[in-house]
């Protein structure tokens, strides 16, 4: 069956972006050793895309009439109105994401799905059970106040360390799995 996946890259006091989506912080980091080849084996297993609004609307506003996943089955939860560049393989949802996971499974396939996010929506996942995994990366910067990395209510039960390893300079990047019961 496949994981539902929250691969993402925080700050070291656990942002995923600023308060005003600024990700320059992270940009800076392009291209360090390791990266691409953790992106790489990590896309490798990815059968389907989840994100939320946001994030499509980031992405839309830095590469217009570009979609980075193509060839890939995505889906944007949002209350706003997009349309999708051309050829983008791109369903737009509402609701809870609970009423939408055989949909996410049927699109992946037997691979897994990865909810790219943002928080609140990778957040969602983790309240509702539904998040088996986070992949992090934890970049060197402190950003002091931003878009947290989970935005939950409360704490989870411990995670499951499964791997670490250094990547170049000085990212680490962890992989966490979550008890099936760690709402």
């Amino acid at each position: 069956m496949p994981r539902f996946q929250y691969f993402v890259a925080a700050s070291l006091d656990g942002f995923i972006a600023t308060s005003t989506d600024d990700l320059g912080w992270l940009l800076q980091f392009d291209g360090f050793e390791g990266g691409s080849e953790s992106y790489d084996a990590f896309m490798a297993e990815v059968g389907c895309i989840v994100m939320g609004g946001e994030t499509y609307a980031w992405l839309m506003a830095h590469e217009p009439d570009k979609w980075p996943c193509s060839g890939t089955p995505s889906y944007v939860f949002t209350r706003h109105e997009y349309s999708a560049p051309a050829g983008a393989d791109i369903t737009f949802v509402r609701g809870d994401v609970g009423e939408f996971v055989e949909d996410f499974r049927r699109a992946a396939a037997g691979r897994n799905v990865w909810v790219v996010g943002g928080g609140n929506l990778a957040a969602q996942f983790a309240d509702a059970g539904l998040l088996d995994e986070i992949i992090l990366s934890v970049i060197p910067v402190v950003l002091g106040e931003g878009k947290r990395l989970l935005p939950l209510a409360g704490p989870t039960p411990p995670l499951e360390l499964t791997a670490s390893r250094t990547l170049g300079r000085g990212v680490v990047e962890l992989r966490y799995l979550f008890s099936r019961n760690s709402t």
